[in-house]
Parts: structure tokens; sequence; C-alpha cells
């Protein structure tokens, strides 16, 4: 709880790279089909800008952010075999999207919910 603010740069830094080892795993043919599906789950959530919990509900609206994608994070790189890990860390590393914003995956994403918001109330208001 009385974390510094250097300390949870460095965890939110690590949670980062985190998420783009399990986009190179994603894309690694030596991970299971269901392991990428949840990464590209785990993934799409984090950077999605909709919340399960919204932001605006005091306290709980954070807890997705805090508990849920970390925790979600931790279990994919369990079922990820060790050497694929591996290999996906070193790509992750060398990559510049670590140390830049990606506003092209994030316009997809937001473009993604869109399409489904509207598929969903043309579906229920016809």
């Amino acid at each position: 709880m009385g974390e510094t603010p250097a300390k949870l740069k460095t965890k939110a830094k690590k949670i980062k790279q985190d998420l783009f080892i399990l986009v190179e795993a994603y894309k690694h043919p030596n991970t299971p089909l269901y392991v990428k599906l949840l990464a590209i789950i785990i993934v799409a959530y984090a950077f999605s800008p909709i919340d399960l919990i919204p932001d605006f509900i005091p306290v709980l609206g954070y807890l997705d952010d805090i508990i849920l994608i970390p925790l979600g994070i931790t279990l994919v790189l369990k079922l990820i075999p060790k050497d694929v890990i591996q290999e996906c860390s070193e790509v992750a590393e060398k990559s510049s999207m670590l140390k830049k914003k990606n506003w092209v995956a994030g316009t997809i994403i937001i473009l993604l919910w869109v399409g489904m918001f509207s598929w969903i109330i043309s579906i229920f208001f016809r």
C-alpha cells in the first residue's frame, strides 16, 4: 500500500512489457490456440478504453486496471511454454513499440468497440 511513485512506475512498465510479450506470444507458432485466444482477450481488454467496471465509480472503477489486468497477464504467461516466453521477451525488449504509444492499435480497438455496440443496438432496436 505504501508504494513509492518509482515502484509504481516500475510495476506499470513491467505490465506494459508483459503485454507486448503476450502480443508476440500470440504470433508465435508454438503457442497453443487456447492460450493465443486468452492472450488476445487480455491485450484487447488492457488497451481498450472501455472497462468492465467504469472508472468513474469510486475505488471499484480502478480495480480492473489494478487487479484484473495483472492477474490475467500472470495467468496467460504461466500457460505459455518457457522457450516461447524467452523468445518473445527478447523480441519485445528490442521492440521500439515499448517506447512509444501505438495510436493505430488504439484507434482500431476503439473502432471495434463502436462497431460492436452499433451492431448490438441495431439488433435490439429494429
